[in-house]
């Protein structure tokens, strides 16, 4: 979803939301089982930009620049691309790194495509008392300055995660659509509105 003329994606964007807030999408992760077992070795000797090292970890990191984007192939032919900032991108490059493997001679279908994460940014252009928060809904959040600057809150319904930041910007991770980030971010604005710094 594009922001609004005249808006930075990630700001007010009053046409369209309550709290005038689109959330921006960073990153998007993707699940595709490619169909047929696959061979690792034979792969990252054939394919471009690919490595694998098996003792460090059990599948071929792939990478391309068009959309930018990174996959993990595992033998079994499940695949998990990263890196998207949307849902088109993240399809076309799951596609684009089924057509690698498929071109060095396997036998590859495209099942199964599944959005698995999303990661997003937002900024509310207020300061957050963060302790006031944390106080007030102990129940879903953790704060520990002295271990990490920003406040995990933990939604349950939709069940996303939060970071926040005393500086109003806000990192939400664990949404597996736009709708259902915009719903727990317009679910989570009230209260910080009731935590802001005057």
């Amino acid at each position: 979803m594009a922001a609004a003329a005249g808006h930075a994606p990630g700001q007010a964007d009053e046409d369209h939301q309550p709290s005038g807030i689109t959330p921006e999408i960073q990153n998007i992760v993707v699940t595709v089982n490619l169909g047929c077992e696959l061979d690792l070795k034979n792969i990252a000797l054939h394919a471009r930009n690919a490595e694998y090292n098996p003792k460090r970890f059990g599948a071929v990191t792939m990478r391309i620049r068009e959309p930018r984007t990174t996959a993990l192939v595992f033998s079994t032919g499940k695949m998990v691309c990263t890196g998207a900032k949307s849902e088109d991108n993240a399809y076309v490059a799951a596609r684009k790194f089924a057509r690698i493997v498929q071109k060095l001679g396997y036998k590859v279908s495209f099942k199964d495509f599944k959005v698995v994460n999303m990661v997003a940014r937002c900024d509310v252009r207020f300061p957050i008392r963060l302790e006031g928060l944390a106080l007030s809904h102990s129940y879903c959040c953790t704060y520990e300055p002295e271990l990490f600057p920003g406040l995990v809150y933990r939604m349950y319904s939709p069940k996303l995660t939060f970071l926040i930041f005393v500086s109003g910007k806000i990192v939400l991770t664990g949404g597996r659509s736009r709708e259902q980030m915009q719903e727990a971010f317009e679910n989570l604005y009230p209260p910080l509105l009731l935590a802001r710094k005057q």
